[in-house]
């Protein structure tokens, strides 16, 4: 695989065109994210500038980073006692969803929801020394359901990663529409994730420059976005 691009996605050449493709996460941004203002001038006052999140650039890059994987095709999931019992159903003419074991997560933060999973019909590859997270979509929370979060070394898997994932929404049926996100797929190099730390006390220096770059990003609006961007 060359170097560029880092990251590829591909799917049968029948379901070229059939199956919601994977996007990049900033051309996917929240409807709510898009309309908001980047200065709310009816809510400014002595101690609120009336900046909004359109103006947080760790919000905003949360949000545009790496691509967004959705689903395939349209499905159904009936939710029932609860969230006891998850049943899916779909037109489409592959399997979209099934059911993880129980037992295999005995104990987990979500019982007694069971876990399921979303098949991925999208095989993603990536150059040499790189792995992907898939890990919820970045503050576009979904009300029905979870995914989980995992790592693929996806320069060696050249398969299709299925998506775990937990009915959270309330009892009744609830229809996720084909091109829903389901994951953020961010790609990283492993040897990026294995750089060693250190935990200590700051020096004077790093006091006074922590004092000085909160004062920069306090009394200049777009400070941190521009720093950041030069630093690239």
């Amino acid at each position: 695989m060359s170097k560029d691009p880092v990251i590829l996605f591909t799917c049968r050449p029948e379901d070229e065109g059939v199956i919601a493709p994977p996007v990049p996460a900033k051309s996917l941004l929240p409807d709510w994210f898009r309309k908001l203002p980047a200065i709310d001038r009816a809510h400014r006052s002595a101690t609120n500038n009336g900046l909004t999140a359109k103006r947080c650039m760790p919000f905003f890059d949360a949000l545009a980073t790496g691509w967004i994987l959705p689903i395939a095709a349209t499905v159904r999931l009936e939710i029932a006692d609860g969230g006891r019992t998850v049943k899916a159903g779909w037109e489409f003419d592959r399997t979209m969803v099934s059911n993880h074991s129980p037992p295999q997560v005995a104990g987990n933060p979500m019982e007694p929801r069971p876990p399921c999973k979303f098949h991925n019909h999208w095989t993603i590859r990536t150059a040499k020394g790189w792995s992907c997270l898939f890990l919820p979509p970045l503050n576009r929370p979904n009300p029905v359901f979870q995914c989980v979060a995992g790592i693929v070394d996806t320069d060696s898997y050249a398969s299709p990663v299925h998506l775990p994932f937990f009915a959270t929404g309330p009892d009744g049926v609830h229809v996720i529409e084909r091109g829903t996100p389901l994951v953020q797929v961010i790609p990283f190099r492993r040897a990026d994730a294995a750089i060693a730390g250190e935990v200590r006390a700051e020096t004077p220096a790093e006091a006074t420059l922590r004092e000085r770059i909160l004062r920069q990003t306090i009394a200049a609006d777009g400070w941190y976005r521009r720093e950041a961007r030069a630093a690239r």
